[in-house]
């Protein structure tokens, strides 16, 4: 039943958002509805999404950890910002429509290549203005453990823009991360479900942590190792990292 109730509830903000989205769109007005959606699917999802620091809103990229596909709606939801994602992502049914519809960049990157075209696309967005959200370790798979940050994913950066800056955001689930995690052997419709019909709510917090110059950094491999030290030392200071003192994986297994 309460599967149910929370897809019924999807669908139905859906079809709203979506007529209000296209309605925006005819009037040329600042699309805000996709961020209204992601925020009100995260809810529905029972996401309870707290925020420290500061996001910025324009001339950003955001670099978070990866957790599960929840960490979509609730950046999404905080912080109005466009996704680069896995170029299979645009051929999910529901999911790849309703990202394409955020402006999302599709990154193939099994096909070197289209890398430098992809960077090039990342740069475009970001010269513009637009705030572009991406999870650098590329994966969920992590489980336990903060992967590498992708340096591939920050070439768009170098040359530096004129004031573009990276954020790191560290995205916390505290003790309920054994709930949400997306692990290889887990398909997407099976993990859905069991988070669907999760009784009570998920609390998150979102670290938005300094921002980082390109230019103080040096090269893109600099930056990504700069980002994910800033997440993890994030991670690390939270209550649950903090019980773990350190020499335990952040993230126990499931």
């Amino acid at each position: 039943m309460r599967l149910a109730l929370r897809v019924a509830a999807i669908l139905a903000g859906l079809i709203f958002c979506l007529a209000l989205h296209y309605l925006w769109k005819l009037l040329r007005a600042r699309p805000i509805w996709p961020q209204i959606f992601l925020g009100y699917v995260g809810a529905c999802c029972g996401l309870r999404v707290r925020v420290q620091g500061a996001p910025l809103k324009r001339k950003v990229l955001v670099a978070a950890n990866h957790v599960s596909w929840l960490d979509v709606l609730a950046l999404g939801g905080a912080a109005p910002v466009n996704f680069v994602a896995r170029g299979d992502v645009a051929g999910w049914p529901v999911v790849g429509w309703a990202a394409s519809l955020n402006d999302t960049i599709f990154v193939d990157r099994d096909v070197r290549s289209s890398v430098r075209g992809q960077a090039d696309a990342l740069r475009e967005a970001l010269a513009e203005g637009r705030a572009v959200a991406l999870f650098p370790e590329g994966t969920t798979d992590g489980g336990a453990d903060l992967l590498p940050f992708r340096a591939s994913l920050f070439a768009s950066l170098f040359p530096p823009l004129d004031g573009v800056a990276v954020q790191p955001v560290a995205i916390d689930y505290g003790t309920a991360v054994g709930d949400v995690l997306w692990l290889e052997d887990e398909a997407f419709g099976a993990n859905a479900k069991r988070i669907l019909s999760r009784p009570g709510t998920l609390p998150v917090t979102l670290h938005f942590l300094p921002p980082i110059d390109p230019r103080a950094a040096g090269d893109r491999k600099a930056l990504a190792a700069r980002s994910q030290a800033e997440v993890a030392q994030a991670l690390v200071q939270t209550p649950l990292g903090a019980s773990l003192g350190g020499g335990d994986p952040l993230y126990p297994p499931r």
